[in-house]
């Protein structure tokens, strides 16, 4: 069993702070500051570029894409960290799209997260060739695949509302139509069990500064099966993507397997910071984390129901059928929100009225949860929300 008090000792947690917004970004690990700071004083300070060798950091990128994918169910080799989830969504896509040349049609829903949505919109007017983005309900996608999708591409956890999709049964149906399938892990890695392998998932993306906790702007992740591996086509072919980088050709040869999936040269600092993150899940079982993200997120939603009857839950009630946040509409969110977040329970407001709350086991306990379902109903009660401090909206929400 997994012992989440000794996982709670390994973040920088403020002391008055209760934070439910892990969903959104990671806390600090405390070993991410020596470690970025050594690297920063030993490595760069006293090997400088020798270090790109002395200090492996040309390998980071294989190195930590084999440690992800331990968490997200993936052969090791089919992973590779590198640049932002935005560029890796372009590049599976595009991918994607090049291993299917005769269909036309992009099926999402308009749960995906906006920037997938935006990625793809951008390939849809950069390659013509008739192609067209089909957007549906998260519930109509299974209705919708026919042999006319290329691609079918969804985030598997709803970042509004937690919705989860059926990975294994989305996947198979896409299959049988000849569909290929990319899955956005943004809200699912370190969340909860995720079986690409198993699923027989083509392409997957990720971001790793949410539930992974390395930072933000954390580099990004690209799984591949091996199936696509040796074939698929990146559109960004990138010098570090290259079989031979310091051969220095014009010509652009792609590296075997997962490597082709490199683009520029990997955010080093980054990478050492999220390599410290990753420690943590050495001594956790990712079943462990999502039964307790479970019963945290139950009793948030028992507690809130009772507390606070102006809010209404817009998260599935089955936690079978969600990712690890519970969302809420109101009419006030964004306000309320801010009151919350000022009596020191962090959480995030999203775009028209949902007030979002992530559950993170490694470092949430049952009593944060109680004290902040008591804060929120004393916000609520005494509309501590309706207050000029609270409405005046910045720049990320």
């Amino acid at each position: 069993m997994t012992d989440f008090a000794r996982t709670r000792a390994f973040f920088d947690l403020p002391a008055d702070v209760i934070y439910l917004d892990g969903n959104s970004l990671g806390p600090l690990p405390k070993s991410a500051v020596q470690a970025v700071a050594q690297t920063m004083q030993k490595d760069w300070g006293q090997q400088l570029i020798r270090a790109w060798n002395s200090a492996g950091w040309v390998d980071k990128p294989r190195q930590l894409g084999d440690r992800i994918a331990r968490l997200i169910g993936a052969p090791a080799g089919s992973v590779v960290m590198g640049d932002t989830l935005s560029i890796k969504v372009f590049q599976a896509l595009s991918a994607a799209l090049a291993l299917r040349p005769d269909r036309k049609v992009i099926l999402s829903d308009n749960g995906n997260f906006p920037t997938d949505l935006y990625m793809a919109q951008g390939l849809v007017g950069l390659l013509g060739k008739g192609l067209e983005l089909r957007i549906v309900e998260p519930e109509a996608v299974e209705a919708a695949i026919d042999e006319a999708a290329a691609v079918v591409m969804l985030t598997e956890v709803d970042y509004r509302t937690g919705r989860l999709h059926d990975m294994a049964a989305i996947t198979e149906k896409a299959h049988r139509a000849g569909t290929l399938t990319i899955w956005d892990l943004a809200h699912s890695a370190g969340a909860l069990p995720v079986d690409l392998a198993g699923a027989k998932a083509d392409f997957a993306v990720g971001c790793t500064y949410k539930y992974l906790n390395g930072g933000p702007g954390a580099p990004a992740f690209i799984h591949v099966s091996p199936e696509h591996a040796e074939h698929a086509e990146p559109s960004l072919a990138g010098w570090f993507g290259h079989e031979a980088p310091f051969s220095f050709e014009t010509q652009y040869r792609p590296a075997p397997g997962i490597e082709r999936m490199r683009v520029g040269t990997p955010p080093i600092l980054g990478m050492i910071a999220l390599e410290a993150a990753l420690e943590v899940w050495d001594e956790v079982d990712l079943a462990d984390v999502r039964r307790k993200s479970i019963e945290l997120s139950q009793l948030f939603i028992e507690q809130v129901e009772r507390r606070c009857p102006a809010l209404a839950l817009a998260s599935p009630r089955d936690p079978a059928r969600r990712g690890s946040q519970v969302s809420f509409r109101f009419e006030h969110g964004y306000a309320a929100m801010q009151a919350l977040i000022a009596h020191g329970v962090i959480g995030d407001f999203r775009a028209p009225d949902i007030m979002r709350f992530g559950f993170t086991p490694l470092y949430l306990r049952e009593s944060d949860v109680l004290e902040a379902a008591h804060i929120l109903e004393r916000i609520m009660r005494e509309r501590l929300w309706d207050d000029a401090r609270y409405m005046a909206r910045s720049a990320v929400t």
